[in-house]
């Protein structure tokens, strides 16, 4: 499974996990190497969050995804996790692709192949010269006919391509990206059009092809309706005036700068906040981005991390 590797820390704050900091997003931007598993207590722990509905007599396709066996040493974490919950979950098929990188993370050799899983029949097929990438065109044929809802964690190096690809399809997702992507130029209009939102939890860690743990900075996102957001918690909508002095401040051009979850609800101008209110479910709450592109403050003249501005609509 390709995978994201974002940032490798011991210990990261807040501002080195991609949320306060220019430095952090550039260096997650600049990151070539995809090649790392998701661990399966993580898949577990957002796809247990929705309901049986969410998945009953549905075609989950996991692209880039090894179907192997019923082991976690073989299989990618998304394909096991419904490989073990197919009956539980009521599914109507499972189809997985072996991506033929640089890094073969399940020693399933130089061939593409195609997984299906319907009821108790399960089929592996070598269509010839596919690649098993998620742009090959037998991959778009599963995507656009057979899929109801895509789960896996798309390459970083190729995100903006492959959230193009499964937007455009129309299809439900579930999928791991990069934490800032509510405040990076190439996703920010799927936010502020209301076409993918944050999922529930985050992804701090991953496992190298050496099963060796890193820190990562990841999150879940999806277009599959989210009740009772338990992050919701921690947006702290309140009148201007009684945000805390200092988490509040205006920069060079007069735009309020707001932090820590505090949100002005009487203020009627555009104000910038970073990624993390965002994945908070802050444009869910009557707020709403206002242009496509981020913001960079200047404060005395020094440029401050990126954000994205909001209003209350």
């Amino acid at each position: 499974m390709e995978l994201t590797k974002m940032i490798k820390k011991t210990s990261p704050s807040l501002e080195e996990r991609g949320l306060s900091t220019k430095d952090v997003l550039q260096q997650a931007q600049k990151v070539k190497n995809d090649e790392f598993y998701t661990r399966y207590e993580d898949v577990e722990k957002e796809l247990r969050k929705y309901p049986k509905s969410v998945w009953k007599n549905k075609t989950i396709f996991c692209n880039c995804d090894d179907a192997v066996g019923y082991k976690r040493s073989d299989t990618s974490a998304f394909a096991l996790y419904f490989l073990e919950n197919f009956e539980k979950l009521g599914l109507k098929k499972l189809i997985c692709t072996h991506y033929v990188g640089k890094v073969d993370l399940f020693n399933q050799g130089p061939k593409g192949y195609v997984f299906t899983k319907n009821g108790f029949n399960e089929i592996r097929e070598y269509p010839p010269k596919f690649t098993g990438s998620f742009d090959d065109p037998l991959s778009l044929k599963i995507l656009r006919e057979d899929t109801d809802i895509v789960c896996t964690n798309p390459p970083f190096s190729r995100a903006a391509d492959f959230w193009r690809l499964i937007i455009e399809s129309g299809k439900k997702f579930l999928i791991i990206s990069n934490i800032t992507n509510p405040i990076t130029p190439a996703f920010i209009h799927y936010f502020q059009n209301n076409k993918v939102w944050a999922g529930y939890n985050e992804v701090d860690w991953f496992l190298t092809p050496k099963r060796e743990l890193t820190r990562a900075a990841g999150f879940w996102y999806t277009n599959i309706p989210i009740k009772d957001r338990p992050r919701y918690k921690q947006l702290k909508i309140m009148s201007l005036k009684d945000i805390p002095a200092k988490e509040k401040k205006y920069d060079d051009n007069k735009t309020l700068l707001v932090n820590h979850g505090y949100i002005p609800s009487d203020y009627k101008k555009p104000f910038a906040v970073s990624a993390r209110p965002i994945l908070n479910g802050l444009l869910e709450k009557g707020y709403e981005i206002v242009k496509d592109n981020q913001y960079f403050p200047y404060v005395n003249g020094k440029k401050c991390f990126g954000r994205v501005l909001v209003k209350k609509i």
